[in-house]
Parts: C-alpha cells; sequence; structure tokens
C-alpha cells in the first residue's frame, strides 16, 4: 500500500498473519501547471447549490486561446442552479509567486499574512483527506476473474490520508494514486517519499493523456538508507497524468491464483533451550498458509510457486518479464534482496572455532527481507556463507581497457547487532583456492553497503564469515549477537539475469537496428545510438558510457591514453615561475623502486617491516608495482606449484618478515594493500582534488626550485577510509644524488601515514632538476693573446638542472693586443702634436701682421689729431717693404712686450708706438 505526503513505512503484523507494509510518501509537492480540464455533470433538479458545495474551474483552452470559467459542483447530482459560465481569463495567464488567482472575480490577489504561493505551481502538504483531483485506486492482480475462492477484498486497499501525509496501502493488494494536470508549459514534479522497506515495490511514472509514458531512466523508486529523499521529474507541456503505485505481487495480465505456503515451524538447530522449563515458549502450530513472497530482480515466478530466470533480452523486477525496449540491452547480474530460499548458488555451513572443521549444520537463515546467522554450536564458532559465481562478461569497452581491472563489482547491504566484539570477515576466492580476507568489520555496525571491485574475469567465490567471539567458554551467552545482510548485488554476471535495461549503441542489419558494443573509448549518444569518440585526455566512464558528460577531463599535468580510459603522465612536466618556464623530464624515475619502512615488533617481540613499492610516471599509464603474498609459496614442496595473491598498482604496500624470524631462506611477503590506482594528476600544489600533501612532513626545500608533486588514489574503501586511499609523492631536485636517487618517509611517521588512509613520499634525486636551459649557463671571455680571443660558456654555480640543452661550444675571435693599440696611440699622439705646432705658428705669424695693421691705423688717426700734414697714401706703395720704413723692437723679450703691449696707451689717451728710423737712428715715440 503506499501513502502519497510524506513517506513509505512498512509495519509488521503478528504470527499467521499477512505482512502488513506501509508505504508513505512526505510532501507531494507538484510543481505543475494549473489548469485541468473536467466537465460539468448533470443531476437532478435540486436545492440551488451554495458556494461552499461547488468551485470553479476553467475549461480547456481552444484554438484561440481563450477559456470559461465554469462552476463544478463537489458531489455532482446533489444541487443545482450553479453560476452560468462566463469568459475566462487568457490561458497565458498566471499569477506571480505571492499571489493566488481568485477564480471569483479570477484577479490576482497577495497572499494572506503567514501564507503563500508557487505563482504557477501547486503544492500539496496537507492530507486530512484526499486533495482534488487525486484518485486512489486498487486492484488485486492475483486474483483470476473466475476464482471463487475466498480472498482478501482490495476495495479498500487505497492511498490512505493521515494528516501531515498519505500512506500506501496495508496488505498486498496493488494500489495506485495518480493526478492529472495540463501544463501550458514545461514544468516539474517534486515530492519527499519515505521508502525504506525493499519488499515493497514502489514505482513512479508519468504518462501523457494517450497514455505513453515518458522517457524516463527507471520508473522504479530506490529505497531510503537515510530517511526522507526528494525526487523530481520533468513534465511535457500538455496532459500528465502522474502515478504512484505500490505493490507486493505482480505477474503480468494475465496471472494464476495465488500460491499458498504451508508454514511449518521448527526448532533452530542445535537446539539448545527446553521446552518444557517453566515459563518457556511453545512451538507454535504449523499448517497455517501464507502467499509466496516475490521473486528476486531478474525472475518471474511459475505457477507451480517457483522462481525462474527471464530469458536473455527481457527483465524483470521480480514479477513478470519484459522485453528491453529498442535500443537498450539488459544489464545482467545477480540481485538478491527476497531472502524466502536460498538461492542455488550459495551454501552455507559453519566452521568450528577449536578445531577448524566443518560441521554438518546451518550458518545463516533466511527471514524474507534479510538473511541472519544462527545459533551455531559455540560462541566462538564460524557462520559461513558463500556465493559462487562463474565467471563475468563486461562490457566490451572494458576488455578492450589491458589496464582497467574492474570486470565487476559485488556490493552488500549488511549489519551487526553484538553485545561483545564480534567479527564480521569479507573474504575472496579465485578459481576454488584459498579465500584471502577482505574486509573485516568489528563490534556492532549500523545498517550499511560496501562495494568490492572485481578485478579478474574467473570463477569467483564470496564469503561471509561471522565470529560472535574469539574465546571459548562453557556455555552459550552471546546468541543474541546476529549479523544481517540484505542484499547482495553483482554486476556484469556470466549467464546472469536483468532487473533493468540499459542504452545500447544500435547498428543497422538487414533484420533492423541491434545493439552493438562501441569501440573502446567512445561514448554513446542517447538520442541517436550512435558512437562518439571521447574528447582528447578526458576518459570515459566504462560502466556508464552515455553522453558527452561520460567523458571526465584528465588532471593538471596529465593526459589520457588512446582508448581514453586512464589518465597518466608520461614523465615530462613544465611550470612557469615568474622569471623562467621550468621543464622537467623523469624518465630516470620511470622505473620502479622499493623502500622499507623503520622495524616494527608485534606483541611477542617478532620483527617486521612495511615495504613499499612505487612506480611514478611513464609505461603509457601501465601500473608497474607489484606486491605479492607469498606466505602459501614457501610452504609448497619444491617442484610443486602454488598460488599466491599479488597486486599491481602504482604503489603498493606488503609486510616483509625477515628470514631470521620465520627460519626460511627468504623473507616473507603478506598482506598486499595497493595504495595508488589512479594517477589524479601532478602539480607543484600542496592540495588536489582533496588530497593534501604537507610540507612539513619533511625537511624544507632550500634551493629555490619547487616540489613537483604527484597525487593518487586506490580503489580501495575501508572502514576508516570510506574514501579510499591516497598516496602523494613529492620528487625535488637534489643535484648531489644521482638517479635514481632516494626515497623517504615522514619523519613524523615512520610507516608513511599519519592517519592509515594518506600516504606521503620525498624523492630525492638529481633526476628530478628541471632540464638545462640558456638561464642555467654564463659566458667567460679571456683576454687577447697573441691576436686571438676566446669565449668559454660554463654552468652556473651550484649547477641545479639536468639534460636539457648542452654547454655551446667554446668561441674564438680575432682581436688586437695592447702593444698595438699603444703603439697605434703614440703614432697619433705624436702626429697631433705636430699638427698643432704648426697650426700654432701660423697663425702666430698672422696675428703679426694683423697687429702691424692695427698700430698703422692707430698712428694715423693720431696724425689727424694733431693737424699732422696728411699722408698722400694710407698704404704701402708698391715695391715698399714694410720692415724698411717701421721696425719693431724685436730685441725685446716676451714679458717686456706684453708689458709694451699694456702700456701702450699713454695717461692723456693717445697711444705710444716706438718707431725706428730707416737710418738707424734713436727711436721716437709718437
Amino acid at each position: 500500500m503506499a501513502e502519497p505526503r510524506r513517506s513509505l513505512h512498512p509495519s509488521a503484523g503478528g504470527t499467521g498473519r499477512t505482512e502488513r507494509r506501509t508505504l508513505r510518501l512526505l510532501r507531494l509537492l507538484l510543481w505543475v501547471g494549473t489548469a485541468v480540464q473536467v466537465t460539468r455533470g448533470a443531476g437532478p433538479e435540486l436545492h440551488a447549490c451554495k458556494e461552499s458545495e461547488y468551485h470553479y474551474e476553467y475549461t480547456a483552452c481552444d484554438s484561440t486561446g481563450s477559456r470559461w470559467r465554469v462552476a463544478v459542483p463537489h458531489t455532482p447530482g446533489l444541487c443545482t442552479s450553479l453560476p452560468d459560465p462566463v469568459k475566462g481569463t487568457e490561458c497565458s495567464f498566471s499569477c506571480r509567486a505571492g499571489e493566488f488567482l481568485d477564480m471569483k472575480d479570477q484577479s490576482c490577489k497577495p497572499c494572506a499574512e503567514g501564507r503563500y504561493s508557487l505563482g504557477t505551481g501547486i503544492r500539496f502538504d496537507e492530507w486530512d483527506e484526499l486533495p482534488h483531483g487525486f484518485a486512489s485506486l486498487s486492484t488485486n492482480m492475483e486474483i483470476e476473474d473466475s476464482t471463487t475462492e475466498s480472498m482478501e477484498n482490495c476495495t479498500a486497499s487505497k492511498w490512505v490520508p493521515l494528516g501531515d501525509y498519505i500512506s500506501s496501502n496495508t496488505d498486498e493488494c496493488t494500489a495506485t494514486l495518480m493526478y492529472a494536470v495540463n501544463l501550458k508549459q514545461s514544468g516539474t514534479v517534486n515530492f519527499e517519499y519515505y521508502y525504506p522497506d525493499s519488499s515493497i515495490i514502489f514505482e513512479f511514472f508519468v504518462q501523457n493523456d494517450q497514455c505513453q509514458p515518458n522517457v524516463d531512466d527507471s520508473r522504479w523508486m530506490k529505497t531510503t538508507e537515510k530517511g526522507w529523499e526528494f525526487h523530481s521529474v520533468e513534465l511535457n507541456r500538455g496532459n500528465n497524468v502522474l502515478y504512484w503505485r505500490t505493490t507486493a505481487f505482480s505477474v503480468g495480465s494475465k496471472v494464476s491464483k495465488p500460491v499458498l505456503t504451508q508454514l511449518m515451524y521448527k526448532w533452530a538447530q542445535p537446539k539448545i533451550c527446553g521446552e518444557d522449563l517453566e515459563g518457556a515458549v511453545k512451538l507454535p502450530a504449523s499448517g497455517v498458509k501464507t502467499r509466496c513472497p516475490p521473486c528476486n530482480p531478474g525472475f518471474f515466478k511459475t505457477n507451480n510457486s517457483t522462481c525462474e530466470p527471464c530469458p536473455y533480452g527481457s527483465y524483470s523486477n521480480g514479477s513478470d518479464c519484459s522485453h528491453c525496449p529498442a535500443g537498450t540491452e539488459p544489464a545482467v547480474g545477480f540481485e538478491y534482496k527476497w531472502w524466502n530460499t536460498l538461492p542455488s548458488n550459495m551454501e552455507t555451513t559453519v566452521l568450528s572455532g577449536i578445531n577448524f572443521e566443518y560441521k554438518g549444520m546451518t550458518g545463516w537463515e533466511v527471514a524474507g527481507d534479510h538473511i541472519y546467522t544462527a545459533v551455531g554450536a559455540s560462541d566462538n564458532d564460524f557462520m559461513i556463507l558463500t556465493l559462487v559465481v562463474p565467471g563475468f562478461r563486461p562490457p566490451q569497452s572494458v576488455m578492450a581497457d589491458t589496464e582497467n581491472k574492474e570486470v565487476a563489482r559485488i556490493t552488500f547491504v549488511f549489519e551487526t547487532i553484538c553485545s561483545v566484539n564480534c567479527e564480521l570477515y569479507f573474504m575472496v576466492g579465485v578459481n576454488s583456492r584459498t579465500n584471502t580476507p577482505v574486509e573485516t568489520w568489528k563490534g556492532s555496525k549500523g545498517k550499511q553497503s560496501y562495494t568490492y571491485i572485481i578485478e579478474e574475469n574467473a570463477t569467483m567465490s564470496f564469503t561471509w564469515a561471522f565470529q560472535r567471539t574469539t574465546f571459548h567458554e562453557t556455555g552459550r551467552k552471546y546468541t543474541n549477537d546476529v549479523a544481517k545482510i540484505y542484499s547482495i548485488n553483482v554486476t556484469n554476471v556470466m549467464d546472469g539475469v536483468a532487473s533493468y535495461c540499459r542504452p545500447c549503441a544500435l547498428e543497422a542489419s538487414d533484420m533492423g537496428s541491434s545493439c552493438t558494443s562501441c569501440p573502446a573509448g567512445f561514448y554513446i549518444d542517447r538520442d541517436s545510438g550512435t558512437c562518439h569518440s571521447c574528447p582528447p585526455n578526458t576518459i570515459l566512464k566504462a560502466h556508464q558510457p552515455y553522453g558527452i558528460q561520460a567523458c571526465i577531463p584528465c588532471g593538471p599535468g596529465t593526459k589520457s591514453n588512446k582508448i581514453h580510459s586512464l589518465c597518466y603522465n608520461d614523465c615530462t612536466f613544465s611550470i612557469g615561475t615568474p622569471t623562467r618556464v621550468l621543464d622537467y623530464n623523469f624518465l630516470a624515475l620511470a622505473n620502479t623502486v622499493s623502500l622499507a619502512g623503520g622495524p616494527s615488533f608485534t606483541s611477542k617481540g617478532l620483527k617486521y617491516f612495511h615495504h613499499f613499492t612505487l612506480s611514478l610516471c611513464g609505461n603509457q599509464g601501465k601500473k608497474m608495482s607489484v606486491c605479492a603474498d607469498n606466505v602459501t609459496d614457501l610452504r609448497i614442496p619444491e617442484g610443486e606449484s602454488g598460488f599466491s595473491k599479488s597486486i599491481t598498482a602504482y604503489v603498493c604496500q606488503a609486510v616483509i618478515i625477515p628470514p631470521e624470524v620465520t627460519g626460511y631462506k627468504a623473507g616473507v611477503s603478506s598482506q598486499p594493500v595497493s595504495l595508488a590506482d589512479r594517477l589524479i594528476g601532478v602539480t607543484t600544489d600542496m592540495t588536489l582534488d582533496g588530497i593534501t600533501s604537507p610540507a612539513e612532513l619533511f625537511h624544507p626545500e632550500s634551493l629555490g626550485i619547487p616540489d613537483v608533486i604527484f597525487f593518487y588514489r586506490s580503489n580501495d574503501v575501508t572502514q576508516s577510509c570510506s574514501f579510499g586511499r591516497s598516496t602523494t609523492i613529492r620528487v625535488r631536485c637534489s643535484p648531489l644524488k644521482p638517479a635514481p636517487g632516494s626515497l623517504s618517509l615522514p619523519s613524523t611517521c615512520s610507516d608513511g601515514t599519519c592517519d592509515g588512509c594518506n600516504f606521503h613520499f620525498l624523492w630525492e634525486s638529481l633526476a628530478a632538476c628541471p632540464l638545462c636551459s640558456p638561464a642555467d649557463y654564463h659566458a667567460i671571455v679571456s683576454s687577447c693573446v697573441a691576436g686571438i680571443q676566446k669565449t668559454t660558456y660554463v654552468w652556473r654555480e651550484p649547477k641545479l638542472c639536468v639534460g636539457g640543452i648542452s654547454l655551446p661550444e667554446q668561441r674564438v675571435t680575432i682581436c688586437k693586443t695592447i702593444d698595438f693599440w699603444l703603439k697605434v696611440g703614440i703614432s697619433a699622439g705624436t702626429c697631433t702634436a705636430i699638427l698643432l705646432t704648426v697650426l700654432t705658428c701660423y697663425f702666430w705669424k698672422k696675428n703679426q701682421k694683423l697687429e702691424y695693421k692695427y698700430s698703422k691705423l692707430v698712428m694715423n688717426a693720431t696724425l689727424k689729431d694733431c693737424d699732422l700734414p696728411a699722408a698722400d697714401s694710407c698704404a704701402i706703395m708698391e715695391g715698399e717693404d714694410v720692415e724698411d720704413d717701421l721696425i719693431f723692437t724685436s730685441k725685446k723679450s716676451l714679458f717686456g712686450k706684453i708689458k709694451s703691449f699694456t702700456s701702450k696707451r699713454t695717461p692723456d689717451g693717445f697711444d705710444s708706438v716706438p718707431l725706428k728710423t730707416s737710418s738707424g737712428g734713436p727711436d721716437m715715440d709718437l
């Protein structure tokens, strides 16, 4: 049964009665258009309708976009004389949020204080009665038309309003809640539901007015593991009919009558109680018949009440088989959520906790919606449950990826209820070999889910072992401690069944279109069914290759391989700094390296080490690190072959016990664990994708070159590492440590991790230095020797680069020595001195002539002022010699000449010029 408004909630009835189930939907929020078409009913002439007995609705819009407002009685035929239809608002008319449409006067009015409006939406959150527009129907799909047996009547099995929610039916009839709405534009329906019980089938789907369902991935609602959950579906324009349907059985339109099973009660074995003691409970009477529960998904129920698998190409939810629609293929696997009988590929037993011998007892019991551990013979016995899978059928794109080890996965939901420190083990075996523990849970654990990635296509066995206590004590104290498994889901199982169909790529053939596999690295276009290659440097979700969104970009410093299955680093890296670009080449670090942590000791003093194996980059992304468990190999006699577990990863860890402890020639390697399955990115930042590499874990970098950090994640999810393990490798330039260099662990965490989930390593090496560039060397120019000068290039010290460019060749140039330039300088100086001397003599001679002419002019001016006879001529006549008439007193010293020149002018204003007669007489002054 189901309830709209808040949740799906089951309740159980008493012994011998049909189990009661409740399905509740919380706050059914319908964000849809408000125009709903109805017709007016006719009735007999009765009393005039009161306003409280009818409501207004709009008719459907006509071709002109018009409609009418009509009055519709709440109960047809109860009254008459309804108001006449009036012209309605335009079909595109709507009120804004916070307003409502008053149908009486067809106008928008603000909501009253304390109330709200969604505008074009409708909200249903009061379920005192079924709101107008909803309809609740019920059917019994287990009853044939001709049956005359007394069956439970399903007429009353409907969705029931319960105040703040509406609940589904409480019996095993099929109840359907419907709501029809006509949208003027595309919209959305949102509702909140509570559905914790997987024993009831809950569907939600939408149909148009032609009863054609809208395209959607799945109509089956998922159970709510964490309380109330929201669900949203897009609605198309036009008529939409919403269906909420719950049912316990449904075997198709043509069904057989219900098969009844006779309940038989017996004491749990071994019987450890006395029924004759005072206050003992009596065994209930057998013989009561009850309906058979449904089959598991992918199976259908036959007429003799057995469950058979659906044929390939079809699917089921545990009722009838349906063919996969065109363009889809069945997603084969095993999904066990109904525990009526133990599946044929499962078995259970009890293993003694004392002598480790198997006992002929049942270790697990089925209980309808779960399977639980039986009592066993002793509190320290192991309750064993084993599931065997013959092989797997992964998609073709997964098979083409040699590095993607995931071929399938197993997911189970479980819980443990313990009063002491009980343990639940999950173990995996390959090809009938020894089971290897994968995960262990201690103490009480709430209902939770666990997923294990299957990386090998082989016959696999999955084993659950529950031990109440490790101590053997007389008597039974912890019989109430129990482990429960609610569901087990294994994907890609060979010869499996399907609970749903997934889109596939289509290829044309003579028979029409058929499903085919896309090439590796290609995604499926949902609309066309064609294959498209992912863009460069993206990887494809191999198990959900639908749409371009399935192509995920690679992280920084990485690129995708050819088939877009993983991101890897090709051992190159480049980073820009404010002064230069640093280019790296880590090819010298591509080989695997190993590192052992400090010694640890068991409680008995036995020494062991944590041994790490790392592979940094290159190899087209292939994981090169291998960690093995060779304990079994060491115990097998020489010449016989054995099986040892090994894992391959980028970084792995194993526990090493030295030979002096084990007594073998070689050390023992055990408990291999993958620490790095995916490369997230390469960067100089300390944080990437939620992973942090704290710099303070290692000694600080001192050369000014940033550390390059490789970030990895593992696929293993554990109790303490709910998001899986992570690893960072900090690569640091160290010129004094030639390749491969040295690895170190954090000084404060000798085992490489401080929390058990995040591992950190420091790799120092010359090969981690950037490639050499012109910025790493400088030139030295020699002096000129014998006309030759040499230019030599040398690395800057300290040299902080490796590889890259080589030093340029020594350069030799022709030059002139200093002696040559000295000679040139002396010669040039001598020539310059001679030239200056000549020029000095020339200008001195010329100055003498100018002085004479000046003196002549002064003398003529003096004679004119003293009325002397005018000279016949001022110039020197032809043939005359200046020296014949005017002779300077050239015998004076240079100092005397200067003195004479400065004293030529007399106090009366006249210049005095010494003259000499031509006859050699005494000088006279004029």
